[in-house]
């Protein structure tokens, strides 16, 4: 093993790259290479991964990235008695491939990290052994993978009915059915740098979720999000934000990811969201965990240098502040209402100072505990009493040293309430009662209904997880997600009109709460929720659905959606198989799918039919059974560019469809 080491670095010991001299190096340095490791060293240095790894065309000369073979050579991590153990688990290493004994910055690492994972699964609880396709596809065969794909069964949906599309614009709002790795690269043709908003509730890679694979585990599950983060990134528009929901778990993965994906400097916050109630169930086993209580939304911009613009969200007090303790009698609350107006505005006339202190005048101020007595009735709840009379309620505060000399002054002359007019043209409201003598008496008033809200931070637990069952007429038993919660982030980083995108659909509530909010939207969903998915939700919205946040957006219902789906391929065949009566059936199907079918790789069709007898002694079950498991799951669709073959059987109105939404960019 020296030896051939030391050879190798006698062959590169040389410049810093080195020219190839025709095949002769190239061959020398591989078949050193192929005697360290004949499994891995050979799958790396083939005749097409050379090229592609070690060698780059110039001008009909091959040069070879010395460098890259060094380091590649000198990782011992890639010998034969630790590449089993390293398959396995997640390192950490630089962008160079370097370990952090030799660098600070890092990135995660895990094996089959540069391959394409397309996970294609139509139910929530299929399992599949995924192939990651870098493994088993030249490069042009991964962009063939993941090029347009031909949309059909179109549908409009609208108040009245469902109906067939005639038109496509860029006003309407989608639904697209199949497998969102493609529907993404699909939709970047149309809509790169639109997507105002990307919110995402992607799997959690545990084992009751979905693509949980026990051999790949976290590399599965990275290799999953980084390929559909990529493309998610080139959707977002130039000041978007994508939102992406995640618990303990994984979001420590997820971040580093995302840091590589949209670069650290596009970090924009983590947000903690409390998910869950501390019920009795959620309380049991507290001596061996705590209860699991809150999720993550990681926030990030399209690049560093991006401009975004959230809008500031207030959010209700849960508390009453008991300083707030003397009660304003004299005044109307129109009156109160014109006194705000004039104190917010800087550009006042003397005439409307003089008015502000008129009104000042009538007040009369008394404890809140009297006002209590007074104007509260028995069947009037105290707390919500006090929230409905806010306008009347009062605290006092103090203020600047300028500010005191100011009340001091007008003071003097002035017995009732009044106000002054700082320098600086601010405006407060002064009671006289107050000893001058103190530094910092308490003599500015404050309105209790101007404070009952507080600035929204990075810790959201006012938000209700509970009753959620109903809401969009839906249920779903995993991770539905509160329709105010989708509120509130499209209300901070959205705008009436702008579009918004999710991904990983579920039960829709995305889609509907950007509906009921007059955002456009797209939404992805692969997996059959049946009459729990999101079509029927947004059914159910555009006729006026009351659940959710109907009420405090004042939803009546309208608008509407085009569903769509990607055209299938082998899909085609799964469902002649599965729907087969006889074996004389599954016979004829294999004999179209040697004609038409995308073979696995791995299956000999030379050898299969060989063994025709031994496949017909199996038993119909499993006749369907094997026919399903050699087709190739991860060439379900038909490329946008193979529409007119009629092998497809694309119908006419499908491809003007198509050659509508795909001319909408």
């Amino acid at each position: 093993m020296q030896n051939l080491l030391e050879d190798l670095k006698s062959l590169l010991a040389q410049d810093e790259r080195l020219v190839v001299e025709g095949e002769l190096m190239k061959n020398k340095i591989i078949e050193l290479a192929l005697q360290l490791d004949p499994g891995l060293i050979k799958m790396l240095l083939s005749e097409q991964s050379t090229k592609k790894h070690f060698f780059k065309e110039v001008d009909d000369v091959l040069v070879f990235d010395k460098s890259k073979f060094q380091r590649f050579i000198s990782n011992k991590a890639f010998l034969p008695d630790s590449y089993t153990a390293f398959k396995n688990k997640i390192g950490l290493v630089n962008e160079e491939g370097d370990y952090l004994s030799e660098s600070k910055e890092v990135v995660l690492a895990w094996p089959y990290r540069d391959c394409v994972l397309e996970g294609d699964q139509s139910e929530d609880d299929e399992e599949r052994d995924e192939i990651f396709w870098n493994e088993t596809l030249a490069p042009d065969e991964i962009d063939t993978l993941l090029s347009p794909k031909v949309l059909t069964n179109f549908k409009i949906y609208d108040s009245k009915a469902e109906h067939a599309v005639t038109d496509i614009s860029l006003d309407d709002n989608f639904i697209i059915k199949g497998n969102n790795l493609l529907a993404l690269h699909s939709l970047e043709s149309v809509f790169r740098n639109s997507i105002k908003l990307i919110y995402i509730d992607p799997p959690y890679n545990k084992k009751n979720d979905l693509f949980y694979n026990d051999t790949f585990k976290n590399s599965t599950w990275l290799t999953f999000m980084k390929n559909r983060l990529e493309v998610a990134r080139m959707l977002l528009s130039p000041s978007g934000l994508i939102f992406i929901q995640i618990d303990d778990f994984q979001q420590a993965y997820l971040k580093v990811l995302c840091d590589e994906v949209f670069g650290r400097d596009s970090f924009v916050t983590t947000i903690a969201v409390k998910m869950s109630e501390a019920t009795v169930v959620k309380m049991a086993h507290t001596e061996k965990r705590l209860p699991k209580l809150k999720e993550y939304l990681h926030v990030y911009k399209k690049k560093p240098e991006s401009v975004i613009n959230l809008k500031p969200i207030k959010i209700e007090k849960t508390e009453w502040d008991d300083e707030y303790k003397l009660f304003i009698e004299g005044v109307t609350k129109d009156e109160i209402e014109k006194l705000k107006n004039i104190i917010i505005n800087e550009e006042r006339t003397k005439e409307e100072e003089a008015k502000a202190d008129e009104m000042c005048s009538k007040f009369r101020l008394i404890p809140l505990s009297q006002g209590l007595k007074k104007y509260k009735t028995e069947k009037e709840d105290e707390l919500d009493w006090k929230y409905d009379n806010a306008w009347r309620i009062i605290r006092t505060v103090a203020t600047t040293d300028g500010a005191k000399q100011l009340a001091d002054k007008k003071k003097r002359s002035i017995k009732k309430v009044f106000t002054i007019v700082t320098p600086n043209k601010k405006m407060y409201v002064i009671t006289p009662d107050y000893d001058e003598e103190k530094d910092q008496p308490r003599i500015k008033l404050l309105f209790a209904d101007d404070y009952l809200t507080v600035n929204l931070g990075d810790f959201w637990q006012d938000i209700k997880t509970t009753g959620l069952e109903n809401e969009g007429g839906v249920k779903l038993t995993k991770g539905k997600k509160p329709e105010e919660l989708l509120k509130r982030i499209f209300e901070m980083s959205t705008k009436e009109g702008e579009r918004v995108l999710d991904f990983f659909l579920g039960s829709g509530t995305a889609s509907a709460v950007a509906h009921k909010m007059k955002r456009r939207f797209i939404g992805i969903e692969q997996l059959d929720y049946g009459k729990n998915d999101s079509v029927t939700r947004l059914k159910n919205v555009i006729k006026g659905d009351s659940t959710g946040i109907s009420r405090s957006v004042e939803w009546k219902g309208g608008g509407s959606f085009i569903y769509c789906e990607l055209a299938k391929a082998n899909q085609d065949f799964i469902d002649k198989i599965k729907t087969a009566k006889t074996a004389r059936e599954v016979k004829a199907i294999w004999e179209k799918m040697q004609e038409k079918a995308f073979i696995s790789y791995k299956v000999d069709i030379k050898t299969f039919n060989q063994n025709a007898e031994s496949f017909d002694q199996l038993t119909l079950d499993d006749q369907k059974r094997f026919l399903i498991e050699v087709l190739d799951k991860n060439l379900l669709y038909v490329n946008y560019s193979e529409i007119e073959d009629k092998d497809y059987n694309i119908s006419k109105e499908d491809r003007k469809l198509n050659a509508k939404f795909y001319s909408l960019k």
